[in-house]
């Protein structure tokens, strides 16, 4: 998976992962981590998501990452801001009120652009990645991020073997042995969704569970 392919989806609307409206997760846990408004919050692979304006919305400055120019604009457009845009190291990057976006690689993000951030959100990166890019996301992560740094993550599980990715398998396990080295990691909430997902049913797949986790940076 290279960086074409995601380009490819956002130039074709092929983005059957974007989610018409806030993440429940988000909403119902965000609170666990015991975030003061006004800390910056990092979003990887944030997409168009409407959870970035939610966590504006509470206060927070939020700042994502994003490789498709097509979504940035989309997200700016939709929503209505008036959004300006600079070259910044090696990005282009978007700022509106308190939501800022770097438009390139998530891999070229440097501590010096998130060294304020204390929390992060992750729904759809994780998943969003194939094994060995997993691990390397992970890794980088930890990189970049300060100690005491607080996340949430949302991922799925189901049979790999069933279905292709995006999105892909994490079953808890792997998310225990991704973390265990920098990330303190608690297991918030494991539940069965696959009854509440037709597209998964009609792919085939015979379990679906979502599992949602607190994080805390060593």
């Amino acid at each position: 998976m290279d960086a074409d392919f995601w380009h490819r989806r956002w130039e074709r609307s092929e983005i059957g992962f974007h989610q018409g409206e806030v993440n429940a997760y988000l909403q119902r846990y965000w609170s666990v981590l015991d975030l003061q408004p006004g800390a910056e919050v990092l979003v990887p692979l944030c997409g168009k998501s409407l959870d970035l304006l939610w966590l504006a919305g509470q206060g927070f400055q939020v700042v994502g990452v994003e490789l498709s120019q097509v979504a940035i604009e989309d997200f700016f457009k939709e929503q209505k801001l008036s959004v300006s845009a600079r070259a910044v190291d090696g990005f282009k990057h978007y700022s509106a009120g308190n939501v800022q976006i770097y438009c390139g690689d998530f891999f070229a993000l440097e501590a010096q652009h998130v060294q304020q951030c204390r929390g992060f959100y992750d729904r759809a990166a994780l998943i969003a990645l194939p094994p060995p890019m997993r691990e390397r996301y992970v890794q980088h992560l930890s990189m970049i991020l300060p100690q005491g740094c607080k996340g949430l993550l949302v991922s799925l599980d189901y049979p790999q073997e069933e279905m292709p990715g995006p999105p892909f398998a994490v079953s808890s396990q792997e998310a225990d042995e991704l973390f265990a080295a920098q990330w303190e990691l608690k297991r918030l909430l494991q539940k069965d969704v696959l009854g509440e997902n037709w597209r998964f049913l009609k792919r085939g797949l015979t379990r679906l569970e979502e599992s949602v986790y607190s994080l805390c940076r060593r």
